[in-house]
């Protein structure tokens, strides 16, 4: 089939020149300001979110649902801006205006909320323990909690969306001549990224749990102050691409013009009919796949469809074979991925782990005790020891045992990572079972605050497997991702994780609501998931998201079926030390 775009210029962003009459901006010395910006930031973020189901209960006078759901609600906003974030950053402003945007939002979001535990005012009186009557926050009071929420939540997304991205744009110019160098960036930022969530979860949670919420979240604000000033430290030195058009525009547009030509009959095979493409592009016709999405690269009329240099005269019209065919990629995994997503509603649990724990005897020794939002690091910690364990020692012993080159796929250890998930979630309710049965055996029924006869390291079992199903599944799900769609689309598979994690957040509240309202919440019965936790049934809570998890196991392996081989599955794995050799 002729080229009918020879003469139309390159429709992707050209390669990244510096041309700085002075000195040559971006390298390795750009990167103590852009991650010391973004650890920073994890770091806020993360200390931020621990005990917030704590103080929504004891200073807004909320209950357990309503706690959980606003937590839902937030963490859903957590993972979603990122991707609008990436979308606007690539498409309208440039990644270096989102990053300092979003460092500046979210630092007047944490100043904002960290007045309404400075200021009475902001927050409703405690309740009454004489008569336990507890008076609901103002109108006013939630709209400020809310919108402090809101704005960490859009600042958060826009430099999280950005800086990662943005750190590889300092590179362009030196990985020619420089071996390894994205590599190595890659690495340190995830390294300090985890370190610096370690931190938050360990130290910033103690001062906060120790010290009181006005010091402990004080210290959060100078954080992401400190994290602004960084990065607008290395402004002089940073490569600051413009904003280009965005593949996800390209996928729209895709959808929008076969909607409008939904009516145009395709030939058999695309036999007869004229697609269009780009030059250069290796794909000339679309595959049979969803055949119904070819119609936005099919040319009706060249003459009213073409300008004279070959350009479509309405993009919105007429795509390119490789446009129609990114989006038929991001369609396929769909149904792997919303199997991910259901994995990761037991990841959101998180405020029933820190409840528990208020409930348990946390100290080690005599002299410390460990803070209620804490727990959570041994999954974080999990999740660095598999990835690590892994990489160096169960693939290089799996290899000398086998005699061979041995690789995992990456749908193996979504699999694994599910089923992991699923005994999680059942030792956890396991756990419950024993520490409510406990506190009733020692007469707390009525008393949720009193701490029972039970070290809070029996929470640590559930916390590992969450870690261990989280460090298969999400790596192995981005690297799912980032092997099957093409390199064009790699800026949306970096996001499809996140983008999973936020719906996630959103069913986890759905299904807590309709198991709260089934179990009596508004019956005026004492539901599953009471503020009381000794009169709840959280325990019963878990053994559902249990079987959630099996039915999902399922789901996988029929989507994994039906899917087909990935393209990890077909490759040649070669031993290490040896890529000289054919």
């Amino acid at each position: 089939m002729e080229d009918l775009s020879e003469e139309k210029e390159n429709e992707f962003e050209e390669p990244l020149l510096i041309t700085s009459s002075q000195s040559p901006k971006g390298g390795f010395r750009t990167f103590p300001f852009i991650i010391g910006n973004s650890a920073l930031l994890f770091m806020a973020i993360y200390a931020l979110t621990p005990d917030m189901i704590l103080y929504l209960m004891k200073e807004y006078n909320m209950d357990m649902a309503s706690g959980s759901n606003v937590l839902y609600l937030w963490s859903a906003a957590l993972n979603f801006t990122p991707v609008i974030g990436a979308l606007v950053g690539d498409s309208f402003v440039g990644r270096f205006q989102m990053i300092g945007l979003g460092s500046g939002l979210c630092l007047l979001g944490m100043a904002m909320f960290w007045s309404t535990t400075a200021i009475p005012q902001a927050r409703p009186p405690p309740c009454n323990e004489d008569d336990n009557v507890c008076t609901s926050a103002t109108t006013f009071q939630l709209l400020t909690l809310f919108t402090s929420f809101i704005l960490v939540a859009l600042g958060s997304g826009a430099a999280r969306s950005c800086s990662l991205a943005f750190g590889a744009d300092q590179l362009q110019d030196l990985q020619k001549t420089t071996t390894g160098c994205m590599e190595r960036y890659f690495g340190w930022y995830y390294a300090i990224s985890s370190f610096s969530v370690l931190v938050a979860m360990t130290v910033l949670v103690y001062i906060q749990e120790n010290m009181g919420w006005e010091i402990g979240y004080g210290v959060l604000v100078l954080v992401m102050l400190i994290s602004l000033v960084v990065f607008f430290l290395g402004s002089s030195f940073y490569v600051k691409p413009k904003a280009k058009e965005s593949l996800i525009v390209g996928l729209i547009q895709v959808a929008v013009a076969s909607y409008r030509k939904r009516n145009l009959k395709c030939s058999e095979r695309n036999s007869s009919d004229v697609a269009y493409h780009q030059k250069g592009s290796s794909l000339l016709r679309p595959t049979e796949k969803l055949r119904f999405l070819n119609k936005a690269c099919i040319i009706q009329d060249p003459q009213r469809d073409l300008t004279s240099d070959g350009k479509p005269t309405d993009p919105w019209n007429l795509c390119t074979v490789d446009q129609v065919e990114e989006l038929k990629s991001l369609l396929k995994v769909t149904p792997i991925w919303f199997t991910g997503v259901i994995m990761s509603i037991n990841v959101s649990q998180g405020s029933f782990g820190i409840l528990q724990a208020t409930t348990m005897d946390r100290r080690i020794g005599t002299a410390f005790e460990i803070p209620a939002g804490s727990v959570g690091m041994f999954a974080i910690v999990s999740v660095v020891l598999w990835i690590v364990l892994y990489d160096r020692f169960i693939i290089p012993l799996a290899s000398r045992a086998m005699r061979k080159p041995v690789h995992f796929s990456t749908k193996a250890r979504m699999g694994c990572g599910i089923f992991a998930s699923f005994l999680s979630v059942a030792v956890a309710a396991s756990v419950e079972t024993v520490r409510r049965r406990r506190a009733i055996d020692e007469g707390f029924a009525d008393s949720p605050d009193e701490v029972v006869g039970m070290s809070v390291l029996w929470l640590v079992p559930s916390n590992l497997l969450a870690g261990f199903a989280e460090g298969l599944s999400a790596v192995a799900q981005n690297e799912f991702y980032i092997s099957e769609f093409p390199k064009s689309m790699s800026s949306i598979a970096s996001s499809m994780f996140l983008l999973g994690m936020g719906f996630a957040s959103l069913l986890a509240s759905v299904v807590m609501n309709v198991i709260n309202d089934l179990t009596g919440g508004k019956g005026g019965g004492e539901s599953w998931i009471s503020s009381n936790i000794n009169k709840g049934h959280y325990d019963y809570y878990q053994w559902i998201l249990a079987g959630l998890s099996m039915v999902n196991l399922l789901l996988f392996f029929v989507c994994s079926r039906v899917y087909g081989p990935c393209k990890d599955e077909n490759m040649e794995v070669v031993p290490l030390g040896r890529e000289d050799q054919p």
